[in-house]
C-alpha cells in the first residue's frame, strides 16, 4: 500500500470516528495528509474520502434520531462537558438555520454530531438531509485540506520540529488539556451544585393530573422544535423566559412542575430554581423528565 493510500485510509477512519462522537480530532490529520499529497487530484480524492466517512456517520445518527427521537440527543448531550447548554444551543441553532445548520455544523465543535439526530427527530427528508450534510462535509474537508496544501512547507517544517521535540511537546499538550478539562469540570460542578433542588416523581405528577388538582401547573421545557413535533396535552410549552413570564399570572401557592428532556433534568431544575427564588415555593422539577413521564403513562 502506497503512502497516499495509507493517508486515505487514515483520513477515512479518523473522520468516521470523530463524526460518530469519538474525541479524536480529524482536522490535523487532514491538514497533514494534504501536505503529503503531490498533486491537486490527491486533494480532491481526500475530500471525497472525508465526505464519504462523514456522511456514513451522519446517516447513522439521522436514522437513530428518526427512530428514537429526542432521546438520542439527550444521550449525546450527556457526553458533553457542558450538558446544561448542549440541548438549548443545539435546538436554537437548528431552529434558526434549518437545513443550513447541517452545512455549517462541521465548523462548530460539538454541533456536528448532534445536528443529524435532530434532523431525523423532526423528520427532515432523507434527500434534503443528504444534500445538506454532504455539502457541509465537503466544504469542511476542503477547508482543512486546502490549508494543508497551501502551507505544506510550513506544515512539514512544524511536523519535523515536533518530531525532534516530541517529549516536550507532549508534556505541554498534556498540561494544557489537563487545565482545560479541570476548568470545564469546575464550571459543570458549580452549575450542578445550584441545581440540587427537590424533585417530584413522574408517577406522583400523573396522580395529581388524574385527581384534577386545580392549582397544578405543568411546564414543558423541551426544545421548541420537539414540542411542535411531539406536543403534550396539559403541558405549557415554554422556554425559561416565557415560563417565568407566564408564572407572573399565577398565585404563589400553585404547584408548578417543570419537565425537560435533558441530562440530569438540568433545564427543568434551572427554571424551577428561578421560580422558587421568585416566591413559588412549590416549584419542582420532574425527576427523569420526558422519559419518566412517558414511562409513567404505560400500563404496569
Amino acid at each position: 500500500m502506497s503512502l497516499f493510500e495509507t493517508t486515505e485510509v487514515l483520513v477515512f477512519f479518523n473522520v468516521l470516528l470523530q463524526q460518530l462522537g469519538a474525541p479524536v480530532p480529524a482536522v490535523p490529520t487532514m491538514i497533514l495528509s494534504a501536505s503529503l499529497s503531490g498533486q491537486w487530484s490527491g486533494i480532491f480524492v481526500l475530500a471525497v474520502v472525508a465526505t464519504s466517512a462523514s456522511l456514513i456517520a451522519d446517516w447513522a445518527w439521522y436514522i437513530a434520531g428518526r427512530f428514537y427521537g429526542y432521546r438520542v440527543l439527550a444521550v449525546l448531550c450527556k457526553l458533553s462537558i457542558n450538558p446544561e447548554s448542549c440541548v438549548s444551543q443545539t435546538e436554537s441553532r437548528f431552529r434558526v438555520w434549518g437545513p443550513w445548520s447541517l452545512v455549517v455544523a462541521k465548523f462548530i465543535p460539538g454541533f456536528s454530531t448532534v445536528a443529524p439526530p435532530i434532523a431525523g427527530a423532526v423528520k427532515m427528508s432523507i434527500l434534503s438531509f443528504t444534500i445538506a450534510s454532504a455539502a457541509g462535509a465537503f466544504l469542511w474537508a476542503m477547508a482543512a485540506l486546502l490549508a494543508g496544501w497551501l502551507f505544506k512547507d510550513q506544515v512539514n517544517a512544524i511536523y519535523a520540529a515536533l518530531q525532534d521535540n516530541l517529549f516536550v511537546v507532549g508534556i505541554v499538550a498534556a498540561l494544557i488539556c489537563a487545565f482545560w478539562l479541570m476548568w470545564k469540570l469546575a464550571r459543570r460542578d458549580a452549575f450542578q451544585a445550584r441545581l440540587k433542588l427537590p424533585k417530584v416523581p413522574a408517577a406522583e405528577v400523573l396522580a395529581l393530573v388524574k385527581a384534577g388538582q386545580s392549582n397544578l401547573r405543568l411546564i414543558d421545557l423541551r426544545p421548541a422544535i420537539v414540542q411542535e413535533a411531539e406536543p403534550l396535552a396539559g403541558w405549557l410549552p415554554a422556554n425559561a423566559e416565557s415560563a417565568l413570564a407566564a408564572a407572573r399570572a399565577w398565585p404563589k401557592t400553585d404547584v408548578i412542575v417543570t419537565m425537560c428532556a435533558c441530562p440530569d433534568d438540568v433545564s427543568a431544575a434551572h427554571v424551577a430554581g428561578l421560580l422558587r427564588k421568585q416566591g413559588y415555593r412549590q416549584a419542582k422539577a420532574m425527576d427523569g423528565g420526558y422519559e419518566a413521564w412517558l414511562a409513567s403513562k404505560q400500563p404496569n
